[in-house]
């Protein structure tokens, strides 16, 4: 039997999860779906990185905290706090980033408290695929169906004495929710691929049309060459004999933030 695409699912009175942003602090820093585009993507040569579908859909899978601030972090290499200098260069108080715990940590504020349903955690990471010089997102897993606790958003610097500029309209947090105890569920195993001869055969195929397409892309006047990739991946074509993925998916789609009035007196 074919089985639901996750879209159609929600189109069809699937099962909303709330989740819940409650401001605690008069700083601004906006809640936005995270865009599916990266700049350095558009900028690799003729835009192959846009291609790669599994990139697109982890750019898309969460929400982003954006930066209303202009500010640099520069971090001498000691371990106090002291050591991490942060200038403002746009934007008023309150400020977003402050330096906590020493070591090169830059702390960002995060002015909300979230809430997720029963079960369900919140992956507090930097921006997928999003990346500066000298600083490395800090991740972390909050149990935010229960906790009162804020949280806060961490980067390590990486490069003593190098300058490091967030600007107004950067991301500087991505909240994804997963629900607790699934990974935990998996049973780990390493297993000789002949033991699955349709799938073998079917991993024997794709790889000699992989061979087969990056030896034509070295001829530009081949076909290969001006399609540019094949493009199986992404249209959920495989090399068994059912070729079509049922539930592949080219798209992620999420809800914006939106703010709810306040209760009537």
């Amino acid at each position: 039997m074919t089985q639901p695409k996750p879209e159609d699912a929600a189109a069809e009175g699937g099962v909303r999860l709330p989740l819940i942003a409650y401001p605690i602090s008069p700083l601004d820093m906006p809640l936005m779906v995270a865009p599916a585009g990266r700049d350095w993507m558009a900028a690799t040569p003729r835009h192959f990185a846009k291609r790669c579908l599994p990139l697109l859909i982890a750019n898309r899978a969460g929400w982003l905290l954006i930066s209303r601030h202009k500010f640099t972090a520069t971090w001498s290499g000691e371990e106090s706090p002291s050591s991490l200098r942060i200038e403002y260069l746009k934007g008023g108080t309150p400020y977003p980033a402050s330096s906590h715990f020493g070591s090169g940590i830059l702390t960002i504020t995060i002015p909300f408290l979230f809430r997720t349903p029963p079960g369900i955690n919140l992956l507090v990471r930097g921006p997928a695929n999003y990346f500066k010089d000298g600083i490395a997102p800090l991740e972390g897993i909050v149990e935010s169906d229960w906790t009162e606790a804020t949280f806060t958003m961490n980067w390590k610097m990486t490069r003593p004495d190098f300058p490091v500029t967030f600007d107004s309209g950067d991301p500087l947090a991505m909240i994804v929710p997963q629900r607790r105890g699934d990974i935990e569920r998996f049973d780990p195993v390493i297993r000789d691929i002949a033991t699955d001869q349709d799938l073998m055969k079917a991993y024997i195929r794709w790889n000699e049309s992989r061979d087969a397409h990056n030896k034509s892309m070295s001829d530009r006047e081949s076909d290969a060459y001006q399609r540019g990739w094949e493009g199986n991946y992404f249209r959920g074509m495989g090399f068994s004999d059912n070729a079509a993925a049922v539930d592949h998916q080219q798209k992620i789609t999420l809800k914006p933030f939106v703010e709810e009035p306040p209760p009537k007196a």
